[in-house]
């Protein structure tokens, strides 16, 4: 599911498009984009959310309607919403939404930045600027003080994994130079060791990560796992052991959505990740 949201995301901001009227029935096919919306106070307004989506936890009482692949286009219209999120690459799915009246909001995803940049033109959209404007200053706040809080410090060369099979280290995905993972890892004091691959996914073999010599390994997971899932998990990476970040001890799961989803709880992702580095 996140590689499948990861590889998702354009590189590009959100946009604003339809009628500025300010929506009363919105559907949300986008996990980060509804945090922004109960965020800025507007969960009673949401009428339908994707099947990704789990927080906050009052989202588990909202209908579902699919998601990036499977939106369902019926079940949507049947709801009868004033604005549709959607994802920048839904073309088709945008087209047909448009085709039936209904106004849609494009999501688009690149950076770190473009999170409070979202929040502000979500806030515009719905008719709470004022409120957005605030989240974003104070996410943007904590973040330049996790910059201040890691200036000086020695900076490990770190591997970010966020998709592999279960259990071994075949179809490893890791983070490449671009995109909020990568920001969030930077602004926490590490450094990416996929930094010169400029693109947000790089399938990573196991002979390249060996070429790479992470000092440290961090993979990034939303869905909560057993504690023996999670042994098991650690274990694949032991046959890794010419790699510094194995040698050392120094492969952390961490299996929290903030640092996952680029949504108003961003910055206590990054700050998660700053305490795991450092």
């Amino acid at each position: 599911m996140l590689f499948g949201l990861l590889v998702a995301w354009p590189p590009a901001r959100a946009q604003n498009q339809e009628s500025q009227n300010h929506p009363r029935r919105i559907v949300s096919l986008i996990p980060a984009v509804t945090e922004m919306l109960f965020a800025l106070g507007a969960g009673e307004r949401i009428a339908a959310v994707s099947s990704f989506d789990r927080f906050p936890p009052e989202v588990a009482r909202i209908q579902t309607v699919g998601a990036l692949l499977d939106p369902n286009l019926e079940k949507i219209l049947s709801l009868k919403p004033d604005l549709v999120v959607v994802y920048h690459s839904q073309a088709d799915f945008r087209r047909q939404l448009h085709r039936a009246g209904v106004p849609t909001y494009v999501y688009a995803h690149a950076g770190l930045a473009d999170v409070t940049a979202t929040i502000r033109a979500v806030g515009d959209r719905i008719g709470s600027g004022e409120r957005g404007r605030a989240l974003a200053s104070r996410i943007e706040t904590q973040l330049d003080d996790i910059r201040r809080s890691v200036a000086g410090k020695p900076r490990p060369r770190t591997l970010i994994v966020f998709g592999r099979e279960n259990y071994s280290l075949r179809g490893i995905y890791a983070s490449g130079g671009q995109g909020f993972i990568h920001d969030m890892v930077t602004t926490a004091g590490g450094d990416n060791v996929f930094a010169d691959v400029k693109r947000e996914a790089v399938q990573a073999t196991t002979e390249l990560i060996l070429s790479r010599r992470p000092d440290v390994i961090l993979e990034l997971r939303a869905d909560p796992l057993t504690r023996e899932q999670e042994r098991k998990e650690l274990v694949a990476w032991g046959q890794l052991t010419s790699v510094p970040a194995v040698r050392a001890g120094r492969v952390h799961l961490i299996v929290d959505s903030r640092t996952v989803i680029p949504g108003p709880r961003v910055a206590d992702g990054v700050e998660v990740i700053r305490r795991t580095l450092h």
